[in-house]
């Protein structure tokens, strides 16, 4: 009997790591790195000196930001704003109050010529826990989308592309009807837009090249390496289409290295920022992240601050979802 046991729990355990193999690994499309020519190295040379100034007026000039301290959250968003209205952007604000503050979640847009209707949103939050300057979580993730947002302001897109900062991902907000992304692809699918593709930047600042420093949820370290050296494009079943182009994309324009993931939602952290709150509206959404604290030994830590980043690495990734986008939205 016992031995009956034994054997149906290494079934189970044979079947289990089959099912993860199709649901998370089997999606990674088998594409040769590109060689990168001279005008992309430049042009990620101006991005890696572009994003340091971002993250450095964020964490050390600006600091902790949050509704617990309302003059550095409006400083952030002011930050951002001043940004986005200086590149030539006409600025939307969706306002909400939150423990008696005004909370902005601020917009951008590039209306798409022969597609209009068809909204690609990319989005970052800009608060922080109360303790934390925010370098990584998440001033990279909104560097990049504010030099991302620059590149493409001189463009035409077929498809509308736009760029949301968002207030209160951090506790005690998240996953509450708080959350500024929440309530933003609320008032979206009110509207009934028709966001296509919802892509989340969330924590894209630290790469490491020695073994072991990376870390994953239960089952996912079976499966992927443990050098911290990738970003992860990470959705849910729904969202796997929208995964494995993106992932493909990334491959064709970058020679940076990335990983791709599409479980089920419960796995820890793969619900972990503003695409949760799109996932909650029924639209395709992803995250782009470096696996946040299954890497960063800053995480949520008062030590998170501009000296910890890979500038090189989070310009690379910057590069690479700015040409992802271009083909996205054409």
């Amino acid at each position: 009997m016992r031995m009956l046991v034994y054997s149906s729990i290494l079934l189970f355990l044979v079947a289990f790591s089959i099912w993860a193999y199709k649901a998370m690994i089997d999606i990674r499309p088998h594409v040769s790195s590109p060689v990168l020519d001279k005008d992309a190295y430049q042009m990620i040379d101006d991005l890696e000196a572009r994003l340091r100034r971002h993250v450095v007026a964020l964490a050390d000039e600006i600091g902790p930001r949050n509704v617990f301290m309302p003059d550095k959250l409006n400083a952030a968003s002011d930050y951002v704003r001043t940004f986005w209205e200086s590149t030539g952007y006409r600025v939307s604000a969706q306002t909400y109050i939150v423990q008696n503050t005004a909370c902005h979640n601020l917009a951008v847009e590039i209306p798409g010529e022969s597609e209009p209707e068809e909204i690609v949103l990319v989005g970052a939050h800009y608060d922080t826990v109360s303790w934390s300057p925010g370098a990584n979580d998440n001033g990279s993730a909104v560097a990049a989308l504010l030099e991302i947002s620059r590149l493409f302001s001189q463009e035409l897109s077929a498809k509308t592309l736009r760029f949301v900062a968002f207030a209160n991902e951090e506790p005690p907000f998240f996953k509450t009807s708080q959350m500024g992304s929440l309530v933003y692809a609320k008032e979206c699918r009110s509207k009934k837009e028709d966001i296509v593709a919802m892509v989340c930047l969330e924590t894209i600042g630290y790469y490491r090249d020695e073994p072991k420093t990376q870390k994953y949820p239960f089952p996912l370290s079976f499966f992927y390496p443990d050098k911290g050296n990738f970003v992860a494009v990470v959705g849910n079943l729904s969202s796997k289409p929208l995964v494995k182009s993106f992932t493909r994309k990334f491959m064709e324009e970058s020679d940076f290295p990335v990983e791709c993931a599409a479980p089920f939602g419960f796995i820890t952290g793969i619900d972990w920022s503003d695409h949760w709150s799109f996932w909650q509206c029924g639209y395709p959404a992803i995250m782009i992240t470096d696996t946040a604290l299954f890497r960063y030994p800053y995480y949520h830590s008062s030590q998170d601050t501009s000296d910890k980043i890979d500038y090189h690495g989070l310009a690379m990734v910057t590069h690479g979802v700015y040409k992802v986008l271009s083909r996205m939205i054409k």
